[in-house]
């Protein structure tokens, strides 16, 4: 999520009775919240690095941890310093400013999760991204409820308790209404796609509830010669939760098709499913000798570390230089484009690499 709802929430939470730990409470909360993101230092080395680094350690069990102390030492060291004509009695101690702080980091890395973009949990143990689908990287009604509850919270201690424990129970339904609809937006796949649907490549393969990537190679981009579904991802949207973009990873091409799931409920196939078919967005994903050669180039192998539905395409040229562009299909059209706006200006979800004929790599970018 965008550090405004990670504060706006930690706020929230300082109003429930994590606050009889004392003060300083409410500061380690917000800090400890927005915290992980401290990765965006990695921009100094450029895109890619952020690329690499991003939801990584600062996202994962060590960070949890090691985060979750520093923010306390930080917070527990500031209200020594600068507190010390007030009642010390009235702080909280560092042994509770600890499992406050380190609360603040797991819900951070909590509400990354149900995200599009995802997060790396196990990082640095395990480099894999994980993702549940469910809420857009910036959710207005999330955004909404959260600040109507800080401005009308009331006055008094428990009135504050009272309205933080009614936005937390919105935003749960809120989450709810996301997790329903974004099952139904899966289910209506066979309708959206009619018969441009294959069967799956893997018939065995479980649909979890948490998604992760990159695949295996040999799973992600089959060579088996024969088109078939490799597996069906529902994205959301920015403004509206019945709104979804349902994308077929097949083993030659991304097809993708926008579907409003409460319009789609009350619509009468098969007479529907046959013009929704024709409106489907294709996105061509073949593997060519040229794309295998970018992908075993530093930046290829970074981009396709944290691209979840990478759609490769290999352009020839009159001087015998292939043109190698990866682009992320989950951000085809989505708005906002970035999940943080501090990171840095190139396009994050295109990659281009140029190879000469002779096979040598000419360059690689991110970015269109």
């Amino acid at each position: 999520m965008d550090n405004v709802t990670h504060t706006l929430f930690a706020l929230t939470l300082a109003r429930t009775p994590l606050a009889r730990a004392g003060r300083g409470t409410a500061v380690a909360l917000v800090l400890a919240s927005n915290a992980p993101d401290i990765d965006i230092v990695t921009t100094i080395g450029g895109a890619p690095s952020y690329l690499m680094w991003h939801r990584g350690p600062t996202h994962g069990p060590l960070g949890v941890v090691g985060l979750g102390l520093i923010v306390a030492a930080l917070v527990w060291i500031a209200r020594r310093a600068w507190g010390r004509n007030r009642d010390a009695a009235q702080d909280a101690s560092f042994a509770m400013l600890v499992p406050i702080a380190v609360i603040g980091v797991v819900c951070h890395v909590l509400m990354d999760l149900p995200t599009s973009y995802g997060t790396r949990l196990l990082s640095p143990f395990d480099w894999h991204w994980f993702a549940v689908d469910w809420m857009p990287i910036v959710d207005v009604y999330l955004l909404f409820g959260l600040a109507a509850g800080l401005l009308f919270g009331g006055s008094s201690t428990a009135g504050r308790r009272r309205n933080a424990a009614i936005v937390l129970a919105v935003m749960a339904a809120n989450y709810g209404v996301r997790a329903a609809a974004h099952q139904q937006a899966l289910a209506l796949a066979p309708r959206l796609f009619g018969p441009l649907l294959p069967a799956r490549c893997d018939p065995q393969a479980p649909d979890g509830l948490i998604d992760s990537w990159p695949r295996p190679v040999s799973v992600a981009a089959p060579q088996t010669g024969t088109r078939c579904l490799v597996e069906l991802v529902a994205t959301p949207t920015f403004l509206s939760p019945f709104r979804w973009r349902v994308i077929a990873h097949l083993s030659n091409a991304y097809e993708a098709h926008d579907v409003n799931v409460l319009e789609a409920r009350f619509r009468m196939p098969p007479a529907d499913a046959e013009v929704l078919w024709r409106t489907t967005q294709r996105y061509p994903n073949v593997w060519t000798p040229a794309v295998w050669t970018a992908a075993s180039t530093r930046l290829g192998r970074t981009f396709l570390g944290f691209a979840r539905l990478p759609a490769a395409r290999a352009v020839l040229d009159q001087t015998g230089t292939t043109t190698v562009r990866w682009t992320d299909v989950r951000f085809v059209g989505a708005a906002p484009a970035a999940p943080n706006r501090a990171a840095p200006r190139d396009d994050l979800f295109t990659t281009v690499v140029r190879i000469g004929p002779d096979g040598q790599v000419l360059d690689e970018r991110l970015g269109p």
